[in-house]
This record gives structure tokens, sequence and C-alpha cells, in this order.
């Protein structure tokens, strides 16, 4: 192994130890779902946004809960409905008549951890008000713009669009997620074992922090410097433009995808990759990191079109072709 490698790759492994405590507390609470807790870590680690899609009841509140439980970070909570208003997200000026001044009530949006629950349960305006703190990292009130706290990450869960009461995310929002997860139902084995864990009326949710600030970004840091062959970055790069022109690369999926994913994309696919050699101790990128993460990362960047959703052809369906048709270096 190159000596440059084998550095990061020391460095990493002194630095991996330091997610075991949190992987102990969550599974306190949660049982199964241990690659929706690696995603949620791997959005952690690259300050990438979340959004967690599933039906009611499968505990993805609850698992951003307990993640934030096990930070010692700042954490708010908001639940979207359809009467919210921009400025219950991301707060407003209050005039004092006393003194003629205006002064400002930061909302829930100032937290290094904000969980927008039911995100699409709320009107495009409301959502839009998430758009500047998501890509800026601050919040304009009036004439003056205010940083947010750093670490921020803002983790969202959405119902299924099919169901009711709910809004399509603008596509300019959804493509600020880093990752898009499904989350689906439990096994039957963990089931028994959610019933006997969560029957109690008032069940033992207690989750320690044991991460501060300073341990994201020192850990964030590291993942920093994990290596990626320039070959790697031109597989990234090829698997994006696949879905743009997917014709030059032998592919007849050009009658299925409306828009391919935008160059937002190579920068977050290339970042997710790392956390994921970062989670299983490695200072190298492989091949497979960018295969198993890249549908969490595409599957909301690739947009299809009206002939697909005829044919059930999803976004998944065709991120599957791309990655079984290119060659891996």
């Amino acid at each position: 192994m190159n000596p440059e490698v084998q550095q990061i790759a020391d460095r990493v492994q002194q630095l991996r130890p330091r997610l075991d405590p949190l992987y102990r507390e969550i599974e306190k609470v949660l049982i199964g779902q241990r690659l929706l807790v690696d995603r949620l870590l791997v959005g952690l680690l690259t300050a990438g946004h979340t959004l967690i899609e599933g039906v009611p009841g499968l505990a993805k509140t609850l698992a951003v809960r307990t993640l934030a439980a096990g930070l010692r970070l700042s954490f708010s909570r908001i639940q979207f409905t359809p009467d919210l208003l921009p400025a219950d997200v991301i707060g407003t000026q209050i005039y004092n008549p006393r003194t003629g001044e205006f002064s400002i009530k930061k909302g829930p949006i100032f937290a290094n951890v904000v969980l927008a629950d039911e995100i699409n349960r709320a009107p495009a305006k409301v959502q839009s008000a998430l758009l500047e703190a998501m890509q800026e990292k601050q919040v304009t009130l009036g004439d003056h713009s205010h940083p947010l706290q750093q670490p921020f990450l803002v983790l969202a869960t959405q119902n299924p669009i099919e169901q009711e009461g709910t809004y399509p995310l603008p596509e300019a929002q959804v493509d600020r997620f880093m990752l898009k997860l499904k989350v689906t139902y439990p096994s039957k084995d963990e089931e028994f074992d959610i019933l006997n864990r969560m029957a109690a009326v008032e069940p033992d949710l207690y989750v320690s922090p044991v991460l501060d600030a300073k341990d994201v970004l020192e850990l964030r840091a590291g993942l920093d410097q994990i290596y990626v062959a320039d070959k790697l970055k031109r597989y990234i790069v090829d698997v994006i433009h696949a879905t743009r022109r997917p014709a030059e690369y032998g592919l007849d999926l050009a009658p299925y995808i409306q828009y391919g994913a935008s160059p937002r994309a190579t920068i977050f696919l290339t970042r997710a990759a790392k956390a994921l050699a970062f989670l299983d101790g490695r200072g190298y990128v492989t091949p497979q990191d960018i295969k198993t993460i890249g549908y969490d990362v595409l599957r909301h960047r690739v947009s299809i079109t009206y002939e697909a959703e005829a044919e059930e052809i999803t976004s998944e369906k065709l991120l599957q072709r791309i990655f079984d048709s290119l060659k891996v270096p």
C-alpha cells in the first residue's frame, strides 16, 4: 500500500472507534435499522442533509431523535403542517413600540441538528424557507444574515407522496438533500423484539450523549483525508454523465430520463463514498462504496418521464441498469 494511503488508513483506524459508543447508545432504542443508522451517520460526517421516506410508524422520527440524543449538540424539531408559516421555521422580526426598533426572534432552524418532521405536509412556501439555511448555512431576517451554528444538519422525514395531504417537494429543495433513504418494514424477528422493548406505556428510551461538536468536526477532518484514486473519480463522473447522456454509454434509457443528476451529485457521491469507507475503517474508497451509496445519493436526482411511470420503471431501476453496465475500474 502507498505510504501516504497507509498513513491515512492509520488515522482513520484511530478515529473510527469514536463512533462505537454512539452506535451502542442508538442500539439501546432502535432495533434493526442498521442501514438507516449508518446512512444517518454518513450525513452527520459529511454535513449532508438527509431525507427519510417511509409510511408512518417505521421509527423515522425516533431514529433521528435517538441520534440527536447521542450528541451533545442543540436539537430542534419542526412539525410540518399545512398551516405552518415560514416565520415558524426561520424566525421573524418583532417591533418594540417603546424603543421604535425591531428585535430578532430566531426560529427552530437555529440548532445544530434540525428534525423537519413530515416535511411534505407543508406547502411549498414553507418548504422553500429551508433552502437558504440548507445551502448557505445562514438565514436572512430583515436586512441581516445570521450564520447558523456549526455543525448544522437537517434530517427530514416524509410520507410517500401518494398519501393524502402531502405536497411534493420542489426539485430545488430535493437536490439540497445529500441522501434520500427509503425505510422498509422490519423482519418478523425484529418486530418481535420491538414488541418486547416498546410495549410498555413508558418504554425506557434514555440515551447518553457521547459526542460533542469538537468530536464531530475532528471526525469530518479525518474523513476529508480519505484517498480517492483518479480512476474512481472518473468512474463517479461516468456514473453521473450516464444519467444525462445514457446513449454515450450504450444504454437505451433516454426515453425514461427527464433530467439527469446535477454536478452537486458528483460532489455528494464522492463525499458519501468517503464516509462509507470511514465507517468501514478504511483510508481509501473502493468501487463498491460508490455502488452501495450511489442509490441513496442519486434516487432523488434522476427525474423520470411519464413513459417510465407508465411502464413502472423507477429511478432505482434506471440506476441499477447504469451501475450494471458501466465498467468498474
